[in-house]
């Protein structure tokens, strides 16, 4: 997601007084004590402020149910905050936040100084347009039994919450995003699924449908976190890729895997191989993606397909 991106918008932080989801940029709210800062409404600009009209937050996106969102701290802020929580600048201030697919309709970002000033904003936060889809495929994914099932889930779950808790150094989630392969969108994000006339999870990445032995390219640079050579219950041949920033990619169901965890890929490397392991109906590539615990819909970080 690099910043000359035509699309970026310097977009206008909504106060703390609306409550709907999709009201258009306003002032921001008058400060609520002595060391909040209240600076002008932001207006739209087609890059990344420069560094003497850095007076407020700026955010690549609209903020949407699922959206990856880039942003900048204010000048010379030494720490910002997200619904509380803190996240990580960069030494030139910029940062990552997500939002998942079941996000409050707002959320806060708060700017802290070295002087003890504070700006703090709210963003309204757009509903998704979630489908629902009906899928036939067996509940048990890979495995024969229920009680296989319960046998091999849980050291299988450990391995992937352990791999999204390594922290890498890239800079993959500052590009701007390739598709991993062209084909028919048979899954999208947020989807309400009905396995087999049973309500079950929302769909949780973007499926892209390709014959078996299709290759895949990573979709930025990254560094494996990941790699199940041999298939998970569910997600079959199951590749990790860290982008930085606490965003990473799944790809799931492979029928290949053609790297190594620990083993650091460039944007446009081939990775591996579409494939229908694990819970699958057919064969497709399942691109999850997560920012820290928020999962993150993929359409949020590519470019429209012609």
């Amino acid at each position: 997601m690099g910043f000359s991106r035509n699309s970026m918008l310097l977009i206008g932080l909504a106060s703390i007084a609306s409550c709907s989801a999709t009201p258009p940029p306003i002032a921001a709210s008058a400060p609520t004590h002595a060391t909040t800062s209240t600076q002008p409404a932001a207006v739209v600009s087609q890059s990344p402020a420069p560094e003497s009209a850095r007076s407020d937050f700026w955010l690549s996106r609209e903020a949407v149910q699922g959206a990856a969102v880039i942003g900048r701290a204010p000048a010379n802020a030494v720490g910002v905050t997200f619904n509380g929580a803190a996240v990580r600048l960069t030494p030139d201030g910029f940062f990552l936040i997500g939002f998942d697919r079941d996000a409050e309709n707002s959320a806060s970002l708060v700017a802290e100084f070295a002087d003890g000033r504070r700006i703090e904003r709210y963003i309204a936060v757009k509903p998704g347009n979630w489908d629902i889809q009906h899928v036939n495929a067996n509940p048990l994914g890979g495995a024969k039994t229920s009680a296989e099932f319960q046998a091999r889930r849980g050291a299988e779950l450990a391995r992937i919450n352990g791999a999204r808790a390594i922290k890498v150094a890239s800079d993959g989630w500052r590009q701007d995003f390739i598709w991993p392969l062209q084909g028919r969108i048979s899954g999208r994000f947020g989807a309400q699924r009905v396995y087999n006339g049973t309500p079950g999870s929302y769909h949780s990445g973007l499926d892209i449908a390709m014959p078996t032995g299709t290759p895949f390219a990573a979709p930025a640079d990254g560094v494996v976190v990941l790699a199940a050579k041999d298939p998970f219950t569910l997600e079959g041949h199951l590749l990790m890729v860290d982008h930085g920033m606490g965003l990473n990619s799944a790809f799931l169901h492979c029928s290949e895997l053609l790297v190594e965890e620990g083993q650091t890929v460039r944007q446009g490397q081939v990775i591996g191989k579409v494939g229908a392991t694990g819970r699958a109906s057919g064969p497709h590539l399942h691109w999850g993606m997560k920012w820290n615990s928020a999962r993150v819909d993929p359409l949020s970080l590519l470019p429209a397909r012609p």
